[in-house]
């Protein structure tokens, strides 16, 4: 895993007793992970990011976040929604991961803004994303959405590009839902160094068992990696609590939440598992506008 080195080096950071020794080891890890960042890496992920995408392909729990994962779920928004997320990865300042979104939808389709941060001081990750998605009468769904993507490592270099992705949903069945969704397929070329960032293929399904109950996975083809294949399931006990829960193949990475709603709103708490780097907790909040579906978990 291209971040192991990298993170060996940050949990040795946090026993040195020399400051200088500290601000050296930042340095050789920033640069190591730039290094790896530069030919293959898009923007980080939450270690639990499967667990905001989850409601991607369902109908029936999907939220604010679930464009993020595939555009296309951006159509199924019905009111204006905003959501805010945060990760502190492996318990590590350092790896830090925060993201927003917001949802808009009209008449002539839906539109949504996000943004993500990943990193600190001596080197970050930014990402703004601007997405459109709208239905095709009332089986298909599609978006797209255009990214500004850049990092810094100050005193070294810094870099941004621009790139694309995009999405569709059929709805097979009112509780079977399919999606292809398409990171990077072209450009994505840094502007100073001419490097690439990777692209990436999903295709997911999702089945919505009943109102309280939904099923998802997919299988992610990564250039230059192995197939990866993400499963969660989301479960409603009552109206106001529900849990997701899943795992990411690649690593072997568990993650779980636990969400409360309450009027317009909605808290979770999450957490996953990485089994060398540890524990990665998370929070997320998100707040809808104007009156909420019955169906819907916020």
């Amino acid at each position: 895993m291209i971040y192991f080195f990298q993170l060996q080096k940050f949990h040795y950071i946090t026993s040195c007793k020399s400051a200088r020794l500290k601000k050296n080891i930042y340095t050789t890890a920033c640069l190591f992970f730039f290094t790896s960042v530069c030919f293959s890496q898009s923007l980080r992920q939450p270690i639990s990011a499967i667990y905001l995408g989850l409601a991607s392909y369902s109908t029936q729990h999907n939220d604010v976040f679930s464009y993020l994962n595939n555009q296309a779920a951006l159509a199924q928004i019905k009111n204006v929604g905003v959501g805010v997320y945060g990760e502190t990865r492996f318990l590590l300042n350092a790896t830090n991961l925060y993201a927003a979104a917001i949802a808009i939808p009209t008449k002539d389709g839906n539109f949504g803004i996000n943004v993500k941060y990943s990193g600190f001081k001596n080197f970050n990750e930014n990402q703004i994303g601007v997405a459109y998605a709208r239905s095709l009468g009332k089986k298909v769904e599609v978006g797209i959405q255009f990214n500004y993507y850049s990092y810094r490592v100050p005193a070294y270099n810094s870099a941004n590009t621009v790139n694309v992705e995009f999405g569709a949903i059929i709805h097979l069945t009112d509780q079977l839902n399919v999606g292809l969704h398409v990171y990077n397929p072209i450009g994505g070329r840094f502007s100073k160094t001419n490097e690439k960032l990777t692209a990436a293929y999903t295709i997911g399904l999702g089945y919505d068992v009943s109102d309280n109950f939904f099923v998802g996975t997919e299988i992610v083809k990564e250039e230059n990696f192995p197939i990866n294949v993400n499963t969660g399931i989301q479960y409603r006990f009552i109206k106001q609590f529900f849990a997701r829960a899943g795992i990411e193949s690649a690593t072997s990475t568990g993650y779980a939440g636990f969400g409360i709603s309450w009027n317009t709103s909605r808290l979770d708490i999450t957490a996953s598992y990485h089994p060398q780097l540890g524990l990665s907790p998370g929070l997320l909040l998100i707040m809808n506008f104007g009156k909420q579906p019955n169906n819907q978990n916020e």
